[in-house]
């Protein structure tokens, strides 16, 4: 059985101030590129593309001849396709045999049936803080070794290591970060428009409104996929509420029903609730998927079925799979300020060894550098914690500029509320928070019956 049992991470991670606002979301957004993904012709020269860059890789790994070692993560699509590359390099190096087991949300009820029936991955990507913490109390995680700790200390800043941290002790690897505060618009819809990128929750009710008036729904929603619905209410509550009361609900040290949480809910209705925002419809948005959220953003000529689309820096990788080029076709703007300073809200997917083999060690390891974080890098859509990546890994200037204020960010991180909390409450499907936003993604005139539902599940959850 699953163990109840919350441990404990060290608290950096929870500070706040309005320097990563600016830092990583406003100061991150250049537009001087004309490609997205591997079509990197009008890009920089930044050299060999081969994983080492053209320069030996000071990074050593054992041999592994006849050893398999296998990877549990959820993702799918084109970022599973990436990943699969970053892992054939870790073949190359090592000779092990390494294979990917697709995973389903919520990966702890998955990883649970593996354990039950005694086949564990090696390694799982945990792409919640919260799942971290679940599968060290059921005594599943393995800490990281010395020379995956050794990577650590070298690439990471504190705040991104204790954020795989339980109880002082290091098991997470964090491989991937988000920048979960951005807005990407279709250009041409905004030119026929007439509308500029808006800076306050203001502004983009009113661009949202002549989006709407040229003819073309303002909004794509991915109600299918909830976390996207977390992090809408998540970058409101941050902006509007303060940092201060961002860690009391993440914690659960305030309750749902606070009438923090009641002006949240009505400025995200503001949205959801006003006729024709949502392409679809509310009720026909949680159909639409996130890739599908992106892609309808992004083609249709003068006439998509969206202006808008939320998310992080992971909808560049959607765009690159549309004839969209991101700098032209593509731009984004920072997640409108609803209080004093736009919100950043971060999120990331980390490396944690479920077996103590030397396998899933020298995997800790390799996804620990920069050796394999430039692998991803140069494909797009992604994020790096890894200070010591180099900089020209990434393929345009949007992606790097975020990646180098993030970097810069350095221990003043503020991460994804639902993925602090219990896995039960902030990242199951049809439970919990997303059951609970999804539910008012249909009905966004109930305010006060999402509280209720929100608080009863968060005190279950939160529960010892």
């Amino acid at each position: 059985m699953r163990s109840t049992l919350r441990t404990r991470r060290a608290p950096l991670h929870r500070r706040t101030t309005a320097r990563i606002a600016s830092a990583v979301v406003a100061g991150a957004l250049a537009f001087t590129v004309t490609a997205c993904g591997g079509d990197d012709s009008g890009d920089e020269d930044k050299g060999d593309k081969g994983t080492d860059g053209g320069t030996a890789s000071s990074l050593q790994l054992p041999k592994l001849d006849g050893e398999s070692v296998s990877v549990a993560a959820v993702w799918g699509g084109a970022e599973r396709k990436v990943f699969l590359k970053v892992l054939d390099e870790f073949e190359k190096r090592t000779g092990a045999s390494v294979s990917f087991v697709p995973a389903q949300d919520p990966i702890i009820s998955f990883l649970e049936s593996k354990v039950a029936g005694g086949q564990p991955p090696d390694v799982a990507m945990l792409p919640q803080v919260g799942a971290i913490e679940q599968a060290v109390a059921n005594k599943w995680a393995k800490p990281v070794g010395a020379e995956a700790q050794k990577q650590l200390d070298k690439n990471y800043s504190k705040g991104w290591q204790e954020l795989g941290a339980v109880d002082g002790k290091q098991y997470g690897v964090y491989f991937k970060a988000a920048n979960k505060s951005l807005i990407w618009y279709n250009t041409e819809v905004f030119d026929n428009a007439g509308v500029e990128e808006p800076k306050t929750w203001d502004e983009f009710m009113k661009t949202a409104h002549t989006v709407y008036d040229s003819g073309v729904p303002p909004v794509s929603v991915a109600g299918a996929d909830a976390w996207t619905l977390t992090d809408w209410f998540e970058n409101i509550y941050l902006s509007q509420a303060g940092p201060e009361k961002y860690d009391q609900l993440a914690q659960h040290k305030i309750k749902w029903t606070d009438p923090s949480v009641k002006k949240a809910l009505t400025t995200l209705g503001e949205v959801f609730g006003t006729k024709g925002f949502v392409a679809g419809g509310s009720k026909g948005a949680l159909q639409i998927e996130f890739p599908v959220s992106v892609k309808q953003t992004f083609t249709g000529g003068d006439q998509p079925k969206a202006g808008m689309v939320f998310e992080g820096d992971m909808v560049s990788l959607a765009i690159s799979e549309t004839k969209a080029k991101v700098g032209t076709d593509a731009k984004v703007f920072a997640f409108p300020a609803v209080g004093d300073e736009s919100p950043a809200v971060v999120g990331g997917d980390a490396a944690v060894a479920l077996k103590g083999s030397k396998g899933a060690q020298a995997l800790l390891t390799f996804l620990g550098s920069p050796d394999a974080a430039k692998i991803w890098a140069e494909a797009g859509g992604f994020i790096s914690p890894n200070k010591s990546l180099d900089m020209s890994a990434y393929p345009n200037d949007v992606q790097r500029n975020i990646a180098k204020n993030l970097i810069a960010a350095g221990d003043d991180i503020r991460f994804d509320m639902s993925d602090q909390a219990p896995q039960s409450f902030g990242g199951t499907p049809g439970k919990g928070e997303w059951k609970a936003l999804q539910d008012f993604l249909a009905n966004p005139k109930d305010v006060a019956g999402t509280q209720k539902v929100l608080e009863t599940a968060a005190a279950k959850a939160y529960k010892d």
